[in-house]
């Protein structure tokens, strides 16, 4: 049976990484002053952040049209037995939902639609470890499974430094942000059941990124090897430095940088930093 392994852009898997294993990825974008941008495609995420920074308005997102999820799978069906279409948490985005209703028109192929009931690169690690499954001849029951596996101690926090993005977007009222900001207050942020949900409040960005590596510690100290990335909100110098300092910290972590693109970046804002981690 030969699988193979689609995505959508908030997985923010490097191009070259995407086309050596395979990888098949859908956009979503952004509507910046009227104008709508295909993340990973159209529109990078530094030029992002510089259009937002200069702009008045903040931008929209959108999901996939299910027609783009049609296409590719009927595409792919000529090719292979089987698909599996890992995508962003069905609780902040219907992507998951417009997979799940291609699969459904889809004759041919079958399509395993997988909600990842997370983002970024947490997602992933879920696609990085599937398409490579699926290169090595695994089935699609054994790929699910992994991913479920990984699921279970996949642990995810993330800090905003400003405020107003969330604000805008209608996660915080405006009195809420404006307390905050003046308190300096840098939210940690988790997903639980599928959403975003504050875990705790912290004053100054240097203790909110301390209290994420606490958490980090407390699966790290167990000496169970893990896999780990950086998330960056175009804070390139930041993140690497706090790779190189988690790096000495933890020598059995293995550590990278990934970057909150376009979509994710337009909720949580330029300076957002976040870590997450599973065991390999």
């Amino acid at each position: 049976m030969k699988t193979v392994v689609v995505t959508d852009s908030t997985s923010y898997i490097p191009k070259h990484i995407r086309e050596n294993l395979n990888i098949h990825m859908i956009p979503l974008s952004v509507v910046i002053n009227g104008e709508t941008y295909r993340e990973e495609i159209d529109i990078s995420a530094s030029d992002f952040y510089d259009e937002v920074r200069n702009g008045q308005r903040l931008p929209t997102t959108t999901q996939p049209p299910i027609g783009e999820f049609e296409e590719l799978y009927n595409e792919l069906s000529k090719e292979y037995d089987a698909i599996i279409s890992i995508h962003l948490s069905s609780g902040i985005s219907g992507t998951f939902q417009g997979a799940v209703a291609a699969a459904d028109m889809l004759e041919g192929a079958k399509v395993y639609p997988y909600d990842s009931e997370i983002s970024c690169m947490a997602q992933g690690f879920y696609v990085l470890a599937a398409a490579t499954m699926a290169q090595n001849g695994k089935n699609p029951e054994e790929i699910l499974a992994r991913l479920d596996d990984l699921k279970a101690s996949m642990r995810a926090y993330f800090m905003v430094d400003d405020l107003s993005h969330l604000q805008r977007g209608g996660r915080l009222s405006s009195a809420q942000a404006l307390i905050g900001s003046l308190l300096n207050i840098k939210p940690i942020l988790h997903f639980v059941d599928k959403v975003i949900v504050p875990f705790e409040k912290i004053r100054t960005r240097k203790k909110a990124m301390k209290r994420i590596e606490e958490l980090l510690d407390e699966d790290a100290r167990k000496g169970q090897p893990l896999q780990a990335t950086i998330i960056h909100a175009n804070r390139v110098e930041e993140a690497a430095s706090w790779k190189k300092e988690l790096s000495a910290l933890y020598p059995h972590v293995d550590f990278t940088i990934s970057y909150f693109g376009p979509v994710i970046g337009t909720h949580l804002g330029e300076g957002a930093m976040g870590l997450c981690w599973t065991k390999k």
